[in-house]
């Protein structure tokens, strides 16, 4: 009964999809199949399978990794990258698409075993692995790990706080505590291989909280705190060559201590792994057309320049190109701090939503969005329109009568916040700039670095205030495939940081927040599905979320670039599985 109400897979029945690869042809046990390349094959098989290994396989990035260290990192393409040298608890199965969305282990030895009522959880983990210096990989390590990532006193500010809301613990601070270990309660280690994480109330789903990189083990011995982005003790297949170097690069080369028979997520088939780091988008564009790169690190799919020379000569280019439906949701943050509930409903009717549309691109850059959950999350309703208008141009009448409302009647200036380097924010926030002019609310668009964007800027409550920060464009894939994993950090009164903050609109408000609470205790995936509808509705209602489009991203593949698919578990290609052959 369990096993069912949960939904989770048991050990083994995810093998990896390298190895799926390499069969016949037919659909594996993953659900994934190998794929011709054809345009869009890889968003549901594996493109190009192949057991090379050797090469080196390059990416690049406009902007740079919010942290290296995976106690510290929230963006999707960091979680997905850094599992080459940090390996986690539980992982997702390595599959195209949906399939993805299953959980396997990693470094368990075993998927995890609750009590009863789900408020305590116990993990075993494989015996034997190790760090690249050769020292073994303990329980105690991992348990230092989520410690230092959720209990840092603001020094490590990026990562999300599941454990931090879940575990049974008083607060402390790591980096002040004469022994931290013995002060952090809620996590017991009855021996080196076994973990009980004991929760502060039921959390059916507290499994998926499980795959995140904060459970990548830290040895309290190796800890730099803020510095250990610098050069992360590796427990996967590669480490840091040199240190990171922010702005400028990442090198990674193999790992010799790192045992593959223990993995079921890495195939490892690259000797090295290279990211360039400030490399303009256009440029990253054309040069992975011209190969002399192999993958844009953001996982967001090529720019606007490089996406129209696609669409307007597709014969050419249609069989190197996917373009699925990622489940992320592109939207925009009103937020409540600065803006009034109804001053926020003007902002939502007046929007022109057509051009928002087309600003992320019209049809090959997503679905027109008019409710909170994407329509892969039980629960989504995307017919769902609370701020309805004719042809999506917008209500601007409605949009008076809520000015009057909330006393602009003459309309009120505000900042919307961009992130550096995502053209396709940027267009969002012009479109929006353009259709609220039309009632007199005036944006002015200000870009900020995007690996800092939430931990100083847009996710920093006093700078929010400080600088009339009324709105910003963000995005935002599901940590897992229920309603929990995608809306609680962006939604919930509880999830507000002071800085880090990814509740960005810093919604506060009662009604949801006791819903999340009653999703924790319910077991049935029913009637949580049913919680998350209330919840979404309740979202939109106070506009404090304006959703654009629920994404779809246009991917260049290379012909030489291996073992190509997309994962609906982190939004991109699984970087994992990426191989190169250059003969």
């Amino acid at each position: 009964m369990r096993k069912r109400t949960l939904g989770f897979v048991a050990l083994g029945a995810a093998a990896s999809i390298f190895l799926a690869a390499c069969g016949s042809g037919d659909s594996g046990e993953n659900g994934g199949s190998d794929a011709a390349a054809a345009f869009d094959a890889g968003s549901t098989g594996v493109v190009n399978p192949s057991e090379e290994t050797g090469g080196t396989l390059r990416y690049a990035i406009s902007s740079d990794f919010d942290s290296t260290d995976p106690g510290d990192t929230y963006y999707g393409f960091s979680w997905n990258f850094t599992r080459y040298y940090a390996r986690t608890l539980l992982a997702f199965t390595p599959a195209p698409a949906e399939a993805s969305t299953e959980l396997t282990t990693d470094l368990a030895a075993g998927m995890p075993e609750p009590n009863d009522d789900f408020t305590q959880w116990t993990v075993k983990i494989q015996e034997g692995l190790k760090y690249e210096d050769g020292t073994e990989i303990t329980a105690q390590d991992i348990k230092y790990a989520i410690a230092r990532s959720n209990y840092n006193g603001g020094e490590l500010p990026n990562g999300p706080r599941y454990f931090e809301s879940s575990l049974d613990q008083e607060p402390f601070n790591v980096y002040e505590s004469s022994d931290p270990m013995e002060e952090f309660t809620a996590i017991e280690t009855p021996d080196d291989y076994t973990l009980v994480f004991n929760l502060k109330e039921s959390f059916s789903e507290f499994p998926y909280v499980l795959t995140q990189p904060q459970t990548a083990p830290v040895p309290e011995e190796a800890d730099r705190g803020a510095l250990y982005k610098e050069n992360v003790l590796s427990s996967g297949p590669y480490k840091f060559e040199g240190q990171y170097e922010p702005g400028v690069k990442l090198d990674l080369v193999r790992n010799e201590n790192w045992d593959g028979a223990t993995d079921p997520i890495r195939p490892a088939l690259p000797d090295e792994v290279t990211v360039e780091i400030g490399v303009a988008q256009e440029e990253i564009d054309q040069r992975i057309v011209n190969g002399e790169l192999d993958v844009d690190l953001s996982g967001v799919g090529v720019g606007p320049t490089m996406k129209s020379q696609f669409l307007q000569d597709l014969e050419s280019y249609e069989t190197n190109l996917d373009n699925p439906l990622s489940g992320a949701l592109r939207y925009v943050n009103i937020h409540t701090p600065n803006l009034e509930t109804a001053c926020r409903q003007a902002i939502a009717f007046a929007a022109d939503r057509d051009s928002l549309h087309r600003a992320w691109g019209g049809d090959t850059g997503g679905d027109l969005a008019t409710n909170l959950l994407p329509p892969t999350i039980p629960g989504s309703d995307p017919e769902s329109d609370l701020y309805p208008s004719e042809d999506n141009k917008g209500d601007l009448e409605a949009a008076q009568d809520k000015l009057d409302e909330c006393g602009e009647s003459d309309g009120f200036k505000t900042v919307i916040a961009v992130r550096d380097g995502r053209p396709n924010d940027l267009a969002t926030a012009e479109s929006l700039q353009e259709s609220l002019k039309r009632v007199n609310i005036e944006l002015e668009i200000k870009t900020f670095p995007a690996e800092d964007f939430f931990a100083q800027y847009a996710g920093s409550q006093d700078y929010v205030r400080e600088n009339n920060i009324g709105l910003s464009v963000s995005g935002w894939i599901p940590d897992w495939a229920s309603g929990y994993g995608f809306g609680y950090k962006i939604t919930s009164g509880d999830a507000i940081q002071a800085t880090g903050n990814y509740n960005t609109s810093e919604l506060d408000d009662q009604e949801v927040n006791a819903l999340w609470d009653e999703a924790l205790t319910t077991e049935d995936p029913d009637e949580r599905a049913e919680i998350y509808a209330q919840i979404d509705t309740l979202v939109i209602e106070q506009a404090a979320i304006l959703p654009v489009v629920f994404d779809r991203a246009m991917f260049y593949r290379s012909d030489e670039l291996t073992n190509v698919y997309y994962t609906s578990s982190y939004a991109m290609y699984d970087y994992m599985a990426l191989g190169v052959n250059r003969g």
